[in-house]
């Protein structure tokens, strides 16, 4: 049996945690076509790669099916809860940096913080006779965070591609969305709210706490670790 080691499975974040590992002697490598998610590692003894969508590995490190696992910060915490039960945080890996923010249009000009969205969306409900929407991704999250904030009049839209255009398509008043530069916010004419930082978020390798290991697997993980901390 052998330690393994879930990595996104395509783009920068795949090239990025390749290169994140070669710089610590190990090498990760896509075996096959690029429609074969088949890998190898050099470098450590008894670890296997398992390539996998980044959304994906969260679930994977819950369920033990792999020991470790690259993904950002964001995944782990919307999609586990009580996610500290079930993975441990071992490593920040410095690329991927995103944030999950609140954002509205920029004409609303009296909106600037949370207690500000309280009351527009109190007033959006009577006006409307519905609640503002959210689009979003990030449930969990975002229903946390404004649970915390005391703000109730909303609802949210699921949206899994494009958010910030749903304000301009007219199927949401505001998003809660991962920016990195901001630029895609400004080009939909969307603003972040000056309190409205829910998360900052990075690539970051996580152990499983709930996969089994045998005597052989612990000394593999030992030994990846010793290479990844020097």
């Amino acid at each position: 049996m052998s330690i393994k080691l879930g990595v996104p499975s395509k783009g920068r974040l795949m090239e990025k945690t390749f290169d994140w590992f070669a710089k610590r002697g190990i090498t990760l490598s896509r075996t096959g076509s690029d429609r074969e998610y088949a890998g190898a590692v050099e470098g450590v003894e008894g670890v296997d790669l398992v390539l996998l969508s980044a959304g994906e590995i969260p679930r994977e490190l819950a369920a033990g099916r792999i020991h470790l696992g690259v993904t950002g910060t964001d995944l782990v915490h919307e999609k586990l809860p009580r996610w500290e039960q079930q993975v441990e945080e071992l490593e920040p890996m410095g690329f991927g940096e995103a944030d999950l923010i609140l954002a509205v249009p920029q004409f609303w000009i009296d909106v600037d913080t949370l207690e500000d969205l309280d009351a527009v969306a109190a007033a959006f409900r009577r006006t409307h006779g519905h609640r503002l929407r959210i689009a979003t991704k990030y449930h969990r999250l975002i229903r946390e965070f404004l649970a915390d904030a005391g703000v109730a009049d909303y609802q949210l839209i699921d949206s899994q591609g494009a958010t910030e255009g749903t304000v301009k398509n007219e199927t949401a008043e505001m998003v809660a969305d991962i920016t990195s530069t901001g630029e895609t916010l400004r080009a939909n004419h969307l603003k972040i709210l000056s309190d409205g930082l829910v998360l900052r978020s990075q690539a970051t390798l996580w152990r499983s706490r709930m996969a089994k290991c045998t005597s052989e697997e612990k000394s593999a993980l030992k030994t990846l670790m010793v290479k990844i901390d020097n």
